[in-house]
């Protein structure tokens, strides 16, 4: 059975989820390193247990921290891919903030249908081009595609808006049980009335 662990943003960080002890989803903005390795220990996990991240998407709320962990492989969607080896300002909205460290390496570009450790890549394109969620069956990690009470990612920094209707309409085909968003609460039980939710309002 997948284990996941929700690891709430603190400050400009994104949610982490911690899967079935060494893979992390999103890193936050690479700003808390104490706290999100605390969050890890209180799961009796070591930052070097940690093997592979996985970043739902390029911005820098959600790959800042990858650098936190040099021993992992970072695994991001081949369009996304592009704006974090070139550093791309807008793409990875790094022009928010001036960050210090390097967070261009990406080791394994997904595509659409990949499987990792029981979960499917859907790319969900609409907040950025690379965007994906994670799908078990029954669990969405949503990155910021969708967000609890019918919220979705914003269009305007590397994004689309019929990109986003296209894939919200995508997901609403999906059994989900519980999401599992990149900023702000989960949805426990009715995912998928969170979902229909959202696409009612593009």
């Amino acid at each position: 059975m997948t284990s996941i662990v929700f690891i709430l943003g603190y400050n400009f960080d994104s949610n982490c989820y911690l899967i079935n002890n060494h893979i992390l989803v999103d890193t936050g903005a690479g700003h808390n390193k104490d706290y999100l390795f605390s969050k890890l220990e209180e799961n009796n996990v070591k930052p070097e247990d940690i093997d592979l991240i996985i970043n739902t998407h390029c911005h820098f709320d959600h790959i800042g921290g990858n650098y936190f962990f040099p021993n992992a492989k970072i695994a991001v969607h081949k369009l996304d891919a592009i704006s974090i080896k070139n550093q791309d300002s807008l793409g990875t909205s790094q022009n928010a903030f001036t960050l210090s460290q390097d967070n261009s390496r990406v080791d394994i570009e997904l595509e659409d249908g990949d499987e990792i450790e029981g979960f499917k890549i859907i790319h969900t394109p609409g907040h950025t081009s690379g965007g994906i969620c994670l799908w078990d069956g029954e669990n969405l990690i949503s990155g910021d595609t969708i967000f609890a009470g019918g919220g979705v990612g914003r269009v305007d920094i590397g994004g689309d808006y019929q990109d986003m209707k296209n894939s919200v309409e995508k997901l609403t085909k999906l059994d989900v049980k519980n999401i599992y968003c990149g900023h702000g609460p989960c949805v426990e039980g009715n995912g998928k009335e969170h979902i229909k939710m959202s696409y009612s309002f593009l």
